[in-house]
């Protein structure tokens, strides 16, 4: 029934209520909606920042070589995206859809926006219907030919909406509560005079279209009222500050739980640098580097094969580019590094982000002369005697 239909047949003599809401429905779930979204999205973009910054190492026989796949990797995998965006795009389908496919045509490495998968037990996978951007491939490839991963074996964002599904009734229920502590509630009084006035369906419709909205929404305004209305402001507004509150707590279990399906820390994917080392080495103890490994084992099985393992060929995503290097802060443990014969100058340099100095001691190692084995230190202590 409809609220003006409503209205003349029980108006009158009663002291039934009339909602007027200034926020639809629809608004306020779209805004539910924005904010799983928003939780998602961030911490997909998170892992997918932190897997660019990554360097893609190649490998020939055990010794590093930057040659065409170290470049396909690292600087262009395809004629229309550079590493970074491919590399978004890659980690964004294999969160979002829990699976997603690498093709290589003519030389270039590129994402699937679609394909249909035709799954065997014991001979390879077959590809169809592939899809990049709208062009459609009409051959089938076989999963030989295919970099195809898959993140787990339940998809994990249904799991999420699935979660929040439920916990965005209570988000919507704070809100509802909130906003009926700012609402404006009064008392509307018609006469049944000004009831039988034949213009009062045209009256009534003015008034809650257009008259109130006016009157509720602006920082100043008077009401106008026909002859034989009365409209009183019951003043229920509280102010309570405990809703927004409320609400912010919500939204953030809502990235709590997100942060944590993923392998996050809660607190990096909320912004928290309290402790920010420890939580960073857990991000990428927990969240890349379990991911990495994965990816880099499907890379070397079907581009390196067996006989390339056997040769000591690979490929190795070093993960120790994600962090910040501040060679200031870091000049002691450098010492270290280099005095122990750990790494040489131009290892070190490499970790910095400098360039490399083209000559032979810069590729040596060397180590102090406080560093001795058991052995010889023995020996000396005993004059040369054992």
């Amino acid at each position: 029934m409809g609220l003006f239909t409503w209205l003349s047949e029980k108006l009158s003599g009663t002291s039934d209520t009339v909602n007027f809401n200034i926020t639809s429905e629809e608004d306020s779930i779209a805004v539910s909606l924005c904010i799983r979204n928003l939780a998602f999205q961030s911490a997909v973009n998170l892992i997918a920042n932190s897997i660019s910054k990554c360097e893609f190492k190649t490998y020939m026989e055990g010794v590093e070589v930057k040659g065409k796949e170290y470049y396909l990797w690292n600087v262009e995998p395809n004629l229309n995206q550079n590493s970074s965006e491919f590399i978004h795009k890659w980690i964004s389908k294999l969160y979002k859809e829990n699976e997603c496919l690498i093709i290589e045509q003519n030389g270039q490495l590129l994402v699937a926006d679609s394909f249909t998968i035709k799954e065997y037990a014991l001979y390879g996978h077959q590809f169809s219907n592939v899809t990049v951007g709208d062009f459609l491939f009409s051959k089938t490839f076989n999963m030989s030919d295919v970099l195809y991963y898959k993140l787990n074996n339940d998809n994990i964002r249904k799991v999420i909406n699935a979660m929040f599904e439920d916990y965005g009734k209570l988000i919507k229920y704070a809100e509802t509560s909130y906003l009926k502590s700012r609402g404006s509630k009064g008392i509307l009084d018609i006469s049944t005079m000004a009831q039988n006035n034949p213009n009062f369906a045209a009256n009534i419709k003015k008034l809650f279209e257009e008259d109130f909205k006016k009157f509720f929404t602006a920082d100043n305004a008077a009401l106008p009222l026909y002859e034989g209305w009365k409209y009183t402001d019951t003043g229920s507004k509280t102010y309570s500050n405990e809703g927004t509150r409320d609400i912010k707590a919500m939204v953030d279990d809502i990235y709590d739980f997100t942060a944590r399906a993923l392998g996050i820390p809660p607190a990096l994917l909320k912004g928290d640098i309290a402790n920010i080392e420890n939580v960073v080495d857990n991000f990428l103890t927990f969240c890349v580097d379990p991911l990495t490994d994965m990816l880099s084992e499907e890379n070397n099985r079907k581009r390196n094969g067996y006989s390339g393992f056997i040769q000591n060929n690979y490929l190795r995503i070093d993960t120790t580019t994600i962090k910040h290097f501040d060679i200031l802060s870091s000049a002691t443990n450098i010492d270290k590094l280099i005095s122990s014969a750990v790494f040489c100058i131009n290892d070190i340099r490499k970790i910095a982000g400098l360039e490399v100095i083209n000559e032979e001691w810069a590729n040596k190692h060397f180590i102090t002369k406080n560093y001795t084995d058991v052995e010889d230190m023995l020996t000396l202590e005993g004059g040369g005697k054992e």
